[in-house]
């Protein structure tokens, strides 16, 4: 046998050098620095100015502040973007389990013959803050209907922020009160099938509407799911060592500490850590056997990439269909984040989770 001399001997990231930041790991696509160099992002995250035992007022405040700042990120990434021709746009308020409103966005391509797939978003934010209504994600919507879908965007009862505080399992009760009344009008919306898409906290509520389908009986009104860059993990106590991102990409724009922060705030004293319909990564083989297929697409740059990979391997333990992709060279959601900077990229996630609502019509 042979000994090849070029065997790396250094890890990647930072689990290699410990000083190594998101602006010089010879992996991050150039694109993508430059837009954060110009947003001042390319250094470590910052500190959490407290932990999770800081107390729920403090952690609510604190999420506040966070939600403002992702928010001003997303409008001035979107800054000039104008909305793409041919696309329908209407909204939807359907009642809550207590009565309380639920708005639903509805994107549809003007005058294209149905029926057609229908794909029901769950934005991001970590269960606690951000909003569908967001320039960010009412363009993806916009460009996932372009592309031949009928899209609707929930905007579910966060956690934290502006809609909140509302803990678990308020958000996920609106996401199914939501996705119910999308079935029941299947053919007012011109749509054969519903598959259900979602990024980082909002691809874990996307998995957890998947298993509490299942749980209740009615996985049927799932066709698939689409999750990117999942954060499903529910208990921070000790992250297992095996989730080598968490520290390989601690800091690269996501600070890990910020991770059981959101947790608390979303699920408070971790009253629901092993329950796989509140954090995904809980979910067991008799939660996942007979659900339908999955495609868990992950960022190589991010902290929770490997979260999402351990959710692809959990669902092919358990006989589901699931497909994994990795975007080389991105940060957390950067597949959806740089339209302008990285087309092809946005495209073909675009095109990506189009193409998987029209491969398992039911």
């Amino acid at each position: 046998m042979s000994t090849d001399a070029s065997v790396p001997t250094r890890a990647p990231g930072r689990l290699g050098d410990p000083a190594t930041t998101i602006g010089d790991d010879p992996r991050a696509d150039p694109r993508m620095v430059a837009v954060l160099e110009g947003f001042g992002l390319t250094g470590h995250a910052d500190d959490a100015p407290m932990d999770r035992t800081a107390g729920r007022p403090a952690l609510l405040g604190f999420v506040d502040a966070v939600e403002e700042g992702f928010e001003g990120l997303f409008a001035a990434l979107a800054t000039g973007w104008t909305p793409p021709a041919g696309v329908d746009r209407t909204t939807r308020t359907v009642p809550g389990a207590d009565g309380h409103p639920i708005t639903l966005y509805v994107h549809r391509p003007t005058g294209v013959d149905g029926p057609l797939p229908v794909i029901y978003q769950v934005h991001g934010g970590g269960m606690v803050m951000l909003a569908a209504q967001g320039p960010l994600y009412a363009r993806w919507r916009d460009e996932l209907a372009a592309e031949g879908a009928v899209v609707v965007g929930v905007e579910y009862r966060n956690g934290g922020g502006r809609l909140g505080p509302h803990p678990f399992p308020a958000g996920l009760d609106d996401c199914v009160t939501g996705l119910h009344w999308v079935h029941e009008h299947l053919a007012e919306l011109g749509g054969t099938h519903v598959v259900v898409t979602g990024d980082s906290g909002g691809a874990n509520l996307a998995l957890g509407l998947a298993v509490r389908a299942g749980r209740d009986g009615w996985s049927g009104r799932i066709a698939g799911v689409y999750a990117q860059c999942p954060y499903v993990l529910g208990s921070w106590d000790r992250p297992p060592a095996d989730l080598a991102s968490l520290w390989e990409n601690d800091r690269y724009w996501l600070n890990r500490e910020l991770f059981p922060l959101l947790a608390e705030v979303y699920d408070p004293g971790s009253a629901h850590a092993d329950d796989p319909t509140c954090w995904a990564a809980a979910a067991g083989p008799e939660d996942l056997q007979g659900l339908p297929p999955h495609v868990i697409a992950c960022a190589e740059l991010d902290p929770l990439r490997d979260e999402g990979l351990a959710h692809h391997r959990r669902l092919l333990a358990a006989g589901v269909p699931s497909v994994g992709l990795v975007y080389p060279g991105l940060c957390h959601v950067g597949m959806i984040l740089f339209r302008d900077a990285m087309p092809d990229v946005y495209a073909h996630a675009v095109r990506d989770v189009v193409g998987f609502a029209r491969s398992v019509r039911g």
